[in-house]
C-alpha cells in the first residue's frame, strides 16, 4: 500500500482530494469536499509528531523550484557550444564528430570504440547533440516533463533516474545500432516519461493518461522518423520504469515525496550494471 508522504512508515489507503498524495489519519482533515492533506486544509490538519519533512515538501511543490533540471539543462548547453566552437558553429557541432581530438569525438557512443574501453561513452553521449533543433527539442521537452517529476521525486532520486535512464537508452541503442553514432539525451528524457507514468498510475490508480499518450505518441516518432534511436529510447524507457518502481520498492510503497531507501539504491546499482553488461556483450565482438 502507499504510505503517507509526511509519515513514510505508515501505510495508507488515503489520499488528499485536492493534490493525490497519501496521507495518514493523523494528517487527514475532512472537508465538504473531501479528505485534504494539511496543506491544502489551510494547515488546519493535525501535527504529526517526531521529524516534519512538511516545509521540503512545500518547496518541492513549487513549479519553479526544480534545481537539478536547469542545473541539467545548463550543463547540456554549455557543451552543446564547446561542440559548436570545435564543430560547424553554431547550428551544427555534430560535425565535430569527425574531427579527432573533439569532445564530441571522444564522448560520442559508437561500438567499436566502446569495444575498445571507451565505457564513459554510454553516458557522456546523452549531453551531445547534433543541432539547433535537436537540443531544443529535448531541452524543452526535460523542462516541461523533468520539472514536475523532480518535484515529486526529490533531487537525489531524480539525478539517480536520469543517469541510469541514460546508461539504458546507450545500451539500447547499442543493441539497435552498434555501428552508427549516436546522441542526444532522449534516453534520460524517456527515462522521465517511464517515471511520471508510475507516478501517474500510483496517483490514479490507471495507466490511460497525460503520461502513456506523451509515450505512445513519441514512440511512434522514433519509429516512423529516420535517423532516430528508437533503440536509445526504449532502453531510456523501460531503465525509467524499473527506477521508479525500484523507489516505490516494488508495489509496496509510493515512489513520490519519499527517500531513495536501500531498496532504490540497489536498484539504481542493478539497472547501470545490467545496462553496461547488455552493452559490453553487444559490442564484445567489434573490437
Amino acid at each position: 500500500m502507499p504510505t503517507c508522504y509526511r509519515h513514510p512508515d505508515r501505510e495508507t489507503g488515503l489520499s488528499c482530494s485536492e493534490c493525490g498524495r497519501p496521507i495518514c489519519t493523523e494528517c487527514m482533515t475532512m472537508a465538504p469536499v473531501g479528505i485534504r492533506c494539511p496543506e491544502h486544509a489551510g494547515g488546519a490538519g493535525r501535527k504529526p509528531r517526531g521529524p516534519r519533512p512538511v516545509v521540503q515538501a512545500q518547496r518541492r511543490m513549487s513549479a519553479a523550484y526544480a534545481p537539478v533540471t536547469k542545473a541539467l539543462i545548463a550543463i547540456n548547453v554549455v557543451i552543446y557550444l564547446i561542440g559548436a566552437v570545435q564543430g560547424g558553429g553554431i547550428s551544427d557541432p555534430g560535425s565535430s564528430i569527425y574531427r579527432n581530438g573533439s569532445l564530441y569525438e571522444r564522448s560520442v557512443l559508437y561500438g567499436p570504440f566502446v569495444a575498445h574501453g571507451d565505457w564513459w561513452r554510454l553516458i557522456t553521449s546523452a549531453f551531445l547533440h547534433e543541432n539547433l533543433l535537436h537540443i531544443a527539442f529535448n531541452m524543452l521537452a526535460l523542462w516541461w516533463i523533468g520539472g514536475p517529476v523532480e518535484q515529486y521525486l526529490g533531487r537525489t532520486r531524480y539525478l539517480g533516474l536520469y543517469f541510469v535512464s541514460g546508461l539504458a537508452g546507450s545500451a539500447g541503442a547499442l543493441l539497435q545500432a552498434p555501428l552508427t553514432p549516436t546522441l542526444g539525451a532522449s534516453g534520460a528524457i524517456f527515462g522521465i516519461l517511464g517515471a511520471m507514468l508510475i507516478l501517474e498510475w500510483q496517483a490514479t490508480g490507471r495507466f490511460g493518461g497525460q503520461a502513456l499518450t506523451l509515450i505512445l505518441i513519441n514512440l511512434l516518432l522514433s519509429f516512423t522518423i529516420s535517423n532516430i534511436s528508437w533503440g536509445g529510447h526504449v532502453g531510456g524507457l523501460v531503465g525509467g520504469i524499473l527506477a521508479t518502481l525500484a523507489f516505490a520498492r516494488w508495489g509496496r510503497g509510493h515512489a513520490a515525496y519519499g527517500r531513495i531507501g536501500p531498496i532504490g539504491a540497489l536498484g539504481l546499482v542493478v539497472i547501470a550494471a545490467g545496462s553496461v553488461a547488455i552493452a559490453y556483450l553487444r559490442v564484445r565482438g567489434l573490437a
